[in-house]
C-alpha cells in the first residue's frame, strides 16, 4: 500500500512538473492548470489512492505553505500595515461569515448551525495563484503585501471561527463569555506558541554553522509549531505564521549563517512548490468526482453569498481607513475583493464538518462548487485587474 502511494505521489509530481512547464509557456496560472489536470485525471478514471482529507491538508500540506509565505512578510511593513491587515483579516472574516450564513439561512433554507459553519469555513481565502500572478506581472509591492498578509492571517481567523462554531454546535461553548475566552486563548495561544517554538529552534540554529542543520531546524519550527498548537487546541495556522515571520525577520541574517539563510529560502520555495502541486491536483481530482449537479441551487446561492460576503469584508473596512495613511485606492479594493480565492483550507474544513448536520453533504458540495468558481472564474480574470494596477 505504501509502495502504491509513493508511486502515485511520484506520478502526481511528474504531472505537476509538466503542467508547470506548459502553463509558463502559455502564460496561464499554474494553479488553474493543476486543477484542470486533476479534473482530467478524475474523469479518465485514474485513482491515485491519495485523497484530499483534512488530515492530509492540516498535518502535511498546510504548514509549509503558511511558513514559506510568512518568511517573506517583512516585520517593519507588517507593523505599519497591521491595523488594516488585522481589521481585514479578523473583522472582515467575521463580517463575511455572518453575511454568508444569513444568505444560506434565508435563501437556501439551511439551519443556523450549518449556515454559520459554512460561513466560517468559506471565509478562508487562498490566493496562492493570484500572488504568483502578481510576481509575474510586477504588481505594486503594497498590493502584493496586503493580499498575502491578509490571506495568511485570514486563514488563521477563519480556522479559529470554524472551531468556535463547531464547539457551539457541540454545546461546549455557549454564551458570549466562554466564546470570547476561547477566542482569546486560541488566537493568543497560537501566536505565543509559534514564537516560542520558532525562537527555540533559532537559538539552537545559532550554535550551528551547518546549513543542513539550519534547514532541519526551520522544518521542525514549521511542523512543530503547527502540530503542537493543534494538540493544545490553539490555532495551528497562527502558530506556524508566527514561527515563519520570526525565522524570516530574526533568524535570517542574525541566527542563521549567510549560506544557511540562502539555503533555507530555497528549501522552503521547493517545499511550497511541492505542497501547492499536490493540493491543487487533489482539488481537481476531487472536483471531477464531486456530484456538483445534485446541489446546483444551493451552489449558486452559496457562490453569490460568498461574493457578497467578501464585498462586505473589503469595502466597508477599507472605507474606515480612507482618510488615514493606510488608505486603499479603489482598484486595490477591487483586486482584494475579486482576488480572494478559496482553496484547500476551505475544503479541508468542509470535509471536517460534523456528519451529524442534516446539510452535511450539501455543505461539502457547495464548498467544492464555490472553490471551482473561485479558481476558474476569478482566477482567470484577476490578471486583467492586475494589469490595470501595474499601469497605474
Amino acid at each position: 500500500m505504501h509502495h502504491v502511494d509513493i508511486v502515485a505521489l511520484g506520478l502526481l509530481l511528474f504531472i505537476a512538473c509538466l503542467v508547470a512547464i506548459v502553463c509558463r509557456r502559455l502564460g496561464q496560472p499554474y494553479a488553474i492548470g493543476l486543477v484542470i489536470a486533476g479534473v482530467g485525471l478524475s474523469l479518465s478514471g485514474y485513482k491515485s489512492g491519495i485523497e484530499l482529507t483534512p488530515q492530509l491538508v492540516f498535518t502535511v500540506l498546510l504548514p509549509p505553505l503558511v511558513f514559506e509565505a510568512a518568511m517573506h512578510l517583512g516585520w517593519a511593513q507588517f507593523r505599519r500595515e497591521s491595523a488594516l491587515v488585522l481589521s481585514l483579516a479578523f473583522g472582515g472574516t467575521l463580517l463575511s461569515a455572518l453575511v454568508v450564513a444569513l444568505c444560506m439561512h434565508l435563501a437556501a433554507g439551511w439551519g443556523w448551525p450549518a449556515s454559520l459553519l459554512f460561513g466560517s469555513l468559506i471565509a478562508a481565502t487562498d490566493p496562492v495563484s493570484v500572488i504568483a500572478m502578481m510576481k509575474d506581472q510586477a504588481a505594486p509591492q503594497r498590493l502584493r503585501f496586503l493580499m498575502e498578509a491578509e490571506s495568511l492571517v485570514n486563514d488563521g481567523a477563519a480556522a479559529v471561527l470554524f472551531a468556535l462554531v463547531a464547539a457551539w454546535i457541540a454545546g461546549s461553548a455557549v454564551g458570549p463569555g466562554p466564546i470570547a475566552l476561547a477566542l482569546i486563548m486560541t488566537v493568543g495561544g497560537g501566536v505565543l506558541l509559534g514564537l516560542a517554538v520558532g525562537g527555540a529552534m533559532m537559538m539552537v540554529a545559532g550554535r550551528s554553522g551547518d546549513h543542513l542543520v539550519e534547514i532541519t531546524l526551520t522544518m521542525l519550527a514549521a511542523y512543530g509549531a503547527f502540530l503542537l498548537a493543534e494538540e493544545l487546541h490553539v490555532s495551528g495556522v497562527l502558530a506556524t505564521l508566527s514561527a515563519g515571520m520570526l525565522v524570516g525577520n530574526w533568524g535570517k541574517g542574525r541566527m542563521l549563517t549567510e549560506a544557511g539563510g540562502v539555503a533555507v529560502v530555497r528549501f522552503w520555495d521547493f517545499a511550497a512548490f511541492l505542497a501547492n502541486s499536490v493540493v491543487f491536483l487533489l482539488i481537481g481530482c476531487r472536483e471531477g468526482a464531486q456530484p456538483l449537479g445534485s446541489y446546483w441551487l444551493p451552489a449558486v446561492i452559496g457562490t453569490a453569498a460568498v461574493l457578497i460576503g467578501r464585498a462586505a469584508a473589503i469595502y466597508p473596512i477599507a472605507r474606515l481607513f480612507r482618510n488615514s495613511r493606510l488608505a486603499v485606492d479603489r482598484l486595490t479594493q477591487h483586486i482584494l475583493f475579486w482576488g480572494g480565492l478559496r482553496g484547500a483550507l476551505a475544503l479541508a474544513l468542509a470535509l471536517g464538518a460534523p456528519v451529524s448536520l442534516p446539510e452535511h453533504d450539501a455543505l461539502v458540495g457547495v464548498a467544492f462548487a464555490v472553490v471551482a468558481f473561485s479558481i476558474f472564474v476569478q482566477g482567470l480574470t484577476v490578471p486583467f485587474l492586475l494589469k490595470r494596477s501595474v499601469g497605474t
